[in-house]
């Protein structure tokens, strides 16, 4: 039988790996002798199905933890990590495969890889790469969080970042890779979307964040864009603290409490109320211990990041014209689970948003009203929940405008493309500042939170504020 082209042996070995029923075309290609895809004459090729891909970490549930996540394409009965100080060759830890596969019409599946690296040095570097016998990938590196509150952490914080049109992806790989960040935290929508294409829309997104995702922590919480097939391809491809699918967590860093939680379980209650629930009681609970005094007086700051904001003044027929939205008072018409209140209460320092193809920031307020700390410091000890809307990373849906009408609690806001950096100054201060791509990475925006107690907003019993029609 004569040899067919190499084209033609690819096309069977990639209906092969992803499980795709061959149509009546394709059957005739079956006739190749099946030993030449088994052997070196395909060697190379086949190679690449057991490659480690999409390499990026996070943060465990300790201090002294980090999880590795990748994805392979063929299962090769292995998923080791090789890491160490100075040489790879010091430690070897196995974890654990999953199969995965998209619900689209090819039915593509690829193998999720997770290893858990614990009993890690504090502060140390480790070099590390990833992969089985059958494939290994570069070499990357992490440094182990400090394990004491009084580090002062520096993170990137950004939403709304797609595989087409991520403007802010090469300023932000390159500040990575020179040492700029202990962290990063991605609000929510990614890739636009992960399920499109098969799924490998959200391959080509997790290969384009591994230059930053594989050297420091890469944290996130779900968006909207994530819906799809109750959230499957976040859940999967991302390997969050706790054990809720990555859904809604906690962690910290040195003097911060970060809380990371779903907006998306109020507006996807076809999926039921029990996810609404629990992560409402759990985010309680969580602030509970957050609070106690002993644990407040070692690490003071609380800072939330959720997808969907409580306040914008973007010009859209989304939350932003809707001002009793639902994360802010819980669920229609029965106003159950709203968290304004809950953050009021338990004295939540920070709240960072996204959604938004914008960045805004308000002034303190509450139920639509602004409660500064002065007129002239209103960050100073404000009487209000301070809110960030950073939602402008980049993505194919451009951005969403403002109204022309400035609400009274907008203190700036831009459309310019870029992300948030956040640092701790020391236990009563923090900054944080707004990066524009358009502008060559200028700060466009900055302000300092100053909180000489951090204690319960007390929450005002005025009347309800009048609307102003205008906005």
């Amino acid at each position: 039988m004569a040899r067919a082209p190499a084209s033609a042996k690819l096309l069977l070995l990639f209906f092969a790996v992803y499980n795709v029923e061959a149509d009546p075309i394709i059957e005739d290609l079956s006739q190749l002798n099946e030993t030449s895809l088994q052997t070196n004459e395909l060697g190379e090729e086949r190679l690449q199905y057991f490659q480690p891909r999409h390499v990026h970490i996070s943060y465990g549930n300790s201090p002294t933890e980090m999880f590795i996540t990748w994805s392979t394409l063929s299962d090769p009965g292995a998923s080791i990590v090789e890491f160490g100080k100075n040489r790879l060759s010091e430690f070897r830890v196995n974890g654990s495969t999953t199969s995965f596969t998209d619900s689209g019409p090819s039915k593509l599946t690829q193998f999720i890889h997770r290893v858990t690296l614990d009993n890690l040095e504090p502060n140390q570097q480790y070099m590390y790469h990833v992969g089985s016998e059958l494939g290994w990938s570069e070499i990357f590196f992490f440094r182990v969080m400090p394990n004491d509150t009084n580090w002062l952490p520096q993170v990137a914080i950004f939403g709304d970042l797609g595989s087409e049109n991520a403007q802010s992806l090469t300023r932000l790989q390159e500040e990575v890779q020179l040492g700029q960040y202990d962290a990063i935290i991605h609000v929510g929508d990614f890739a636009y979307d992960m399920n499109s294409n098969n799924g490998l829309t959200g391959d080509a997104f997790m290969s384009q964040i591994q230059p930053i995702a594989g050297y420091v922590p890469y944290m996130t919480c779900p968006g909207n864009h994530e819906s799809a097939d109750n959230f499957a391809h976040y859940k999967n491809r991302f390997t969050m603290p706790g054990n809720t699918e990555s859904m809604y967590f906690s962690f910290n860093m040195g003097p911060i409490h970060f809380i990371s939680f779903s907006t998306e379980f109020y507006y996807f209650l076809n999926y039921g109320m029990n996810p609404l629930i629990n992560q409402y009681y759990w985010l309680e609970n969580d602030l509970k211990e957050a609070t106690k005094p002993e644990n407040r007086a070692i690490r003071p700051w609380i800072v939330t990041f959720g997808h969907r904001p409580m306040y914008c003044s973007n010009n859209n027929t989304d939350d932003c014209t809707r001002h009793e939205t639902r994360v802010r008072v819980g669920v229609p018409f029965l106003h159950w689970f709203g968290l304004e209140d809950m953050f009021m209460q338990y004295g939540v320092d920070l709240t960072i948003w996204a959604h938004e193809h914008s960045y805004e920031r308000m002034l303190p307020l509450y139920n639509r009203t602004v409660y500064n700390g002065t007129q002239e410091e209103p960050y100073r000890n404000p009487k209000g929940l301070v809110h960030v809307t950073t939602g402008s990373a980049g993505c194919k849906e451009r951005h969403d405008e403002f109204l022309d009408y400035i609400p009274r609690w907008t203190a700036f806001r831009s459309t310019d493309y870029g992300y948030s950096r956040l640092k701790v100054i020391n236990s009563t201060h923090l900054y944080m500042e707004q990066v524009s791509d358009d502008q060559d990475g200028k700060v466009i925006d900055s302000f300092t939170l100053i909180r000489d107690r951090h204690e319960p907003y007390p929450i005002p019993v005025t009347p309800e504020p009048e609307l102003d029609l205008r906005y």
